[in-house]
């Protein structure tokens, strides 16, 4: 029978990559320094491989050893991710989740679901860190954190993705803009029209892109923003019209008190879809009942009143 590394040994190694020192990796485990170098040795010696380059100063790993704590590292992921699983089938959501969002999205949505979730449940931490959309599907893969609200399509073979609503478009334009006359406008109103944009790493921009190529729209290449405030100030300086989520326009405009209209398209023609994203393999239930308290925030605060988002 072949004799595996155990789940303590491959503990050690991780804590010795981490460190990158033998006395401090054994502070960090909790056991003296002649058993933390004992078990690197006994795993070594079970692999066949040199892991780590013995001398003075920093502890260096060999090619062999990064390969192995690679490894390790994905191995102790999914164990945790069992003990996580169990924890929440017995209890429902609880633990630490790390959860990523968009500058589009999270400031604007996740005020109505905090609460909701802290309520129902109380046991449950939440770590909410605003993330350049560029980084967002990196920084879940490597880690860094456990799932991601983002605008879709987002996925791959490594991922899962959970629809949660579409979210309308709406037109923004000076107050004295010609369609501010109108209750609603369509896709083709966008002919001739300057549209201003997020950046290319906001996945809006290909959105928005595509519907000028069709309806017409002209792209303001020259005055990408780098934020919704910033597109709605230059919208109020008369620079151009903007398509704006549903979510900002009706947590940042006061039509009492703003220069910059919103209208929205007729029949909600003109959406974004928003989703949760997480690893393949994860703990999908955590996620699920997550995606369940997110959808029931929605259904509460915002689907009254004109262009409501529109629920999957």
């Amino acid at each position: 029978m072949i004799k595996l590394p155990s789940m303590l040994q491959m503990r050690y190694l991780l804590a010795l990559s981490e460190t990158r020192h033998f006395r401090k990796a054994a502070e960090t485990m909790g056991i003296s320094q002649p058993s933390l170098s004992l078990q690197i040795g006994n795993l070594e010696e079970l692999l066949g491989l040199h892991l780590v380059e013995r001398g003075r100063g920093p502890v260096t790993l060999t090619p062999e050893g990064r390969e192995v704590v690679a490894r390790a590292s994905r191995i102790l992921h999914e164990v945790r991710g069992i003990m996580d699983l169990t924890t929440a089938f017995q209890t429902g959501l609880t633990g630490t989740i790390r959860l990523g969002t968009t500058p589009t999205i999270g400031p604007y949505l996740m005020p109505f679901v905090v609460e909701r979730l802290h309520a129902k449940y109380p046991d449950l931490r939440l770590y909410i860190r605003e993330v350049a959309p560029r980084d967002l599907r990196g920084e879940l893969l490597a880690g860094s954190l456990d799932v991601i609200l983002t605008q879709l399509p987002e996925g791959g073979a490594d991922l899962t993705t959970q629809r949660l609503f579409r979210e309308p478009l709406l037109l923004a334009m000076p107050d004295d803009h010609a369609l501010a006359a109108k209750s609603e406008v369509t896709e083709a109103d966008l002919l001739d029209l300057n549209v201003l944009s997020l950046g290319p790493d906001y996945a809006m921009h290909a959105q928005i892109a595509a519907l000028c190529q069709q309806h017409g729209g002209v792209i303001a290449r020259d005055y990408e923003g780098t934020s919704l405030d910033a597109i709605r100030q230059m919208v109020g300086m008369g620079m151009g019209v903007a398509l704006l989520p549903r979510l900002y326009a009706w947590s940042e405009i006061d039509s009492r008190s703003s220069n910059v209209t919103v209208r929205p398209f007729r029949r909600s023609s003109v959406t974004r879809s928003i989703g949760l994203v997480w690893r393949r393999g994860a703990n999908a239930a955590m996620f699920e009942r997550l995606s369940d308290v997110i959808r029931s925030a929605a259904r509460a605060n915002l689907q009254t009143g004109q262009s409501p988002i529109i629920l999957d």
